[in-house]
């Protein structure tokens, strides 16, 4: 998360908090914890060489060393339409490491794209039209980094590769969502739109063109823009972004990059800092993470879901708490089910049917953390589960990559 340091250091006694960046410095990462196993491991009797799990196998755990970095962050994933490789595009302090899955139990690390200006704690990677895009919080002027991810075919191991351009038209920006239908980024949190949604236009992708801003809600910590297809009948076929506003979740219309419309802005019962959120495929429900809550309430683990089937008038149902106390990070959904890294409990899936009553099973997991459950900012930070394989990728701030299947 990013911005909220102050308040965050004044409510507990967090030393480092992951998911985004701030204008206060960041902290420097906690020191690694114990060696864990490196698989290949089956789930046998709860536990993969060391990690605890539930229905899911390690396929080989790459550790920051072997990326190259000192701390991990986000994660994405790219899939070669030559060849089908799959890639997992790994976010650390000091760059993004590109990791070739062909062969799960034996990853290559292909190489390395370098931060565009310093280290940070805080990096965001998106994909489209075979291209990453990189952005990073606290790095000056870092811009967005635009890579050709077709370079890595055939190359490596441990390349370092250069951008291939960077945008400049932001300095330091916290994330970065794109909906790959139009091939528009929105980049948030960054030192122009009063924080909220920079629209690029991502159609040439090495030729970014900036098409305009919505600064009317505030800071935007994260977001999800999608072309709308869900049950609305007054916005199908429009571009949607669901945005994660730290004090509050908007919908904003951005079918008009010079005149975006908020549809609607709301809230939720204890809330303390809205965090990310992310819609089922029939684009009927929303969930939504709170990166505070666990720490102000001392309850476990909640999601929240919203019915959000009117766009104009979206419709709090309940919060679903989990088992474990940790605090929840990234989450996204593949199917029928919610893929969530939660920090020091790390990968946790839930599968669902109807959630107009809370249907939410968590049915397997993997914990990146085996060290503790706390309500604390180590751990997990992101996953990626959109691999045809089957494949599921989790980061972890002090572990690495860890290369997982259920």
């Amino acid at each position: 998360m990013r911005r909220f340091f102050a308040l965050a250091i004044a409510a507990s006694s967090l030393t480092a908090c992951g998911g985004g960046g701030g204008s206060s410095p960041a902290p420097a990462p906690p020191p690694p914890p114990p060696a864990a196993g490196v698989g290949p491991a089956s789930c046998i009797n709860g536990n993969a060489d060391g990690f605890p799990c539930v229905g899911i196998q390690l396929r080989k755990h790459v550790t920051l060393s072997e990326l190259g970095g000192s701390a991990g962050n986000d994660v994405w994933g790219w899939t070669d339409p030559q060849d089908a490789s799959e890639y997992a595009l790994v976010g650390m302090n000091n760059g993004v490491a590109f990791v070739n899955l062909t062969d799960p139990d034996n990853p290559i690390v292909v190489g390395r794209m370098p931060t565009a200006t310093v280290n940070a704690t805080w990096r965001d990677i998106k994909v489209a039209q075979d291209h990453a895009f990189v952005v990073a919080d606290n790095a000056g002027n870092h811009g967005m980094q635009v890579f050709d991810l077709t370079r890595l075919r055939n190359a490596g191991p441990n390349q370092t590769f250069p951008a291939d351009i960077t945008y400049a038209d932001f300095g330091s920006a916290h994330n970065i969502a794109i909906d790959e239908q139009s091939n528009f980024a929105y980049v948030v949190g960054s030192n122009t739109c009063a924080g909220g949604l920079h629209m690029i236009d991502l159609n040439t992708p090495q030729n970014p063109l900036f098409a305009g801003c919505h600064d009317a809600d505030g800071n935007t910590h994260d977001a999800q823009c999608i072309t709308y297809t869900g049950p609305d009948p007054d916005y199908a076929g429009n571009e949607i972004c669901f945005a994660s506003n730290e004090s509050r979740v908007a919908i904003v219309d951005v079918s008009s990059k010079p005149s975006p419309v908020t549809l609607a802005s709301f809230t939720y019962p204890n809330l303390a800092y809205v965090h990310q959120s992310w819609l089922t495929e029939d684009q009927r429900f929303l969930f939504v993470g709170d990166e505070l809550d666990e720490q102000a309430s001392g309850a476990n683990t909640r999601t929240l879901v919203f019915d959000v089937s009117d766009l104009d008038a979206p419709v709090f149902l309940y919060g679903h708490l989990a088992t474990t106390p940790s605090i929840d990070h990234n989450m996204y959904v593949a199917g029928n089910r919610l893929y969530q890294a939660n920090y020091t409990a790390g990968l946790r899936i839930l599968e669902f049917t109807d959630l107009s009553t809370d249907s939410l099973t968590e049915v397997a997991s993997f914990d990146t953390r085996p060290e503790s459950n706390a309500a604390s900012f180590d751990g997990a930070w992101s996953v990626y589960p959109y691999f045809a394989s089957g494949v599921i990728v989790v980061s972890d701030i002090q572990r690495g990559l860890l290369v997982l299947s259920m």
